[in-house]
């Protein structure tokens, strides 16, 4: 089953038809947001038929959960939502509900989903882990691979990022929360474990001091740029009545750092270098696409304060909807500032 981009259970205006976008339809501007809907935590691949595809943590949609979400693009602009990429949940975790943040690659001719889920054994804890799931198909369906690749304590294990070296070709994985520092690891061949003899490495840490933004660190997103690997990274509260959340970013000459903050290279406060405005609250959890210009986007989820919730019972600051926005760089740096809202030039797809 298909599903409109438009929150149709909310009221919202009728839907748009974007069935017929195809690869090679060149846009002149766009609007924010392109998706007007719950879609946090996204993650947008370019696939092997010439579609982008964007992946979203779970969300509650024509009186059922979907547990990942799923999105398909031909110029990253008009979005068509496809519905569940993992229809089926884990046999470790049926009685639970939370599916967060997935992230999907293509390697060796199958598309490999990493993604956060509570497990059944976690069920009345804060518990969380690291996950993946296959697909023969970017839509999918993704298929578990039986057992969780890390479970912790807490919230730790979250938000998965995979990100293959090129200068040497090594495979990794990013990931953290939890108030605990942001990690990476070097994966096996087959990318379904981790290379043995390996070690997670410490890389962003929260603001010691007590109560100081940011309190937590998480949504890592790595890429590689003139000879430089830019870690970009949200924090503090994604939602909620306390959402304070902003995109941060770190340099280093290695993917797995020491990585210098934007904060410590040019002295922007806490490294931010996409924050809120009046219109888009906080603005976070982003993933990276390079369109065919060579620019670099950001598609990113924000809050619209005229209209913060999907539903009157859900909570404040929930409704977390889809944005991208062009990257500028200023001496070696990644900038955007402020959320755009009003007409912009299109990606060149």
């Amino acid at each position: 089953m298909r599903y409109s981009i438009d929150d149709r259970e909310a009221g919202s205006a009728p839907a748009r038809d974007h069935s017929a976008i195809m690869p090679g339809t060149t846009l002149e501007t766009y609007c924010n947001p392109v998706l007007d809907a719950d879609f946090p935590d996204p993650a947008v691949l370019l696939a092997e038929d010439g579609f982008y595809y964007a992946y979203a943590t779970q969300t509650w949609r024509d009186g059922r959960w979907i547990n990942i979400q799923v999105a398909r693009s031909a110029d990253l602009v008009r979005w068509e939502h496809l519905g569940d990429a993992l229809p089926d949940k884990p046999a470790w975790g049926l009685a639970t509900q939370d599916y967060w943040a997935p992230d999907v690659i293509f390697a060796d001719g199958r598309y490999i989903m990493y993604y956060s889920a509570k497990p059944d054994a976690c069920a009345e804890t804060k518990d969380h882990c690291l996950a993946i799931a296959v697909a023969d198909s970017p839509a999918g369906p993704f298929v578990d691979i039986g057992a969780p690749l890390l479970v912790g304590q807490g919230f730790e294990y979250i938000d998965p990022m995979a990100f293959d070296d090129p200068a040497t070709g090594k495979k990794y994985l990013y990931w953290g929360s939890g108030f605990q520092p942001i990690k990476v690891q070097e994966l096996s061949a087959d990318r379904l474990s981790f290379a043995p003899g390996t070690r997670p490495v410490e890389l962003i840490w929260p603001n010691p001091v007590k109560g100081a933004f940011p309190r937590l660190v998480e949504a890592s997103w790595l890429i590689h740029r003139d000879g430089a690997y830019y870690l970009f990274y949200s924090g503090d509260n994604c939602c909620g009545p306390h959402a304070e959340y902003g995109v941060m970013v770190a340099r280093s000459s290695s993917p797995t750092g020491p990585f210098e903050t934007l904060e410590e290279a040019r002295g922007v406060p806490y490294s931010l270098m996409l924050h809120k405005n009046d219109r888009w609250l906080a603005p976070g959890h982003n993933s990276m696409i390079a369109d065919k210009a060579g620019d670099w986007w950001m598609v990113y989820h924000a809050i619209d304060v005229n209209r913060p919730r999907t539903r009157q019972e859900d909570e404040i600051n929930s409704r977390r909807i889809l944005l991208i926005d062009k990257v500028e760089w200023v001496e070696g740096w990644p900038m955007i500032g402020t959320p755009s809202d009003g007409p912009k030039p299109a990606p060149r797809t």
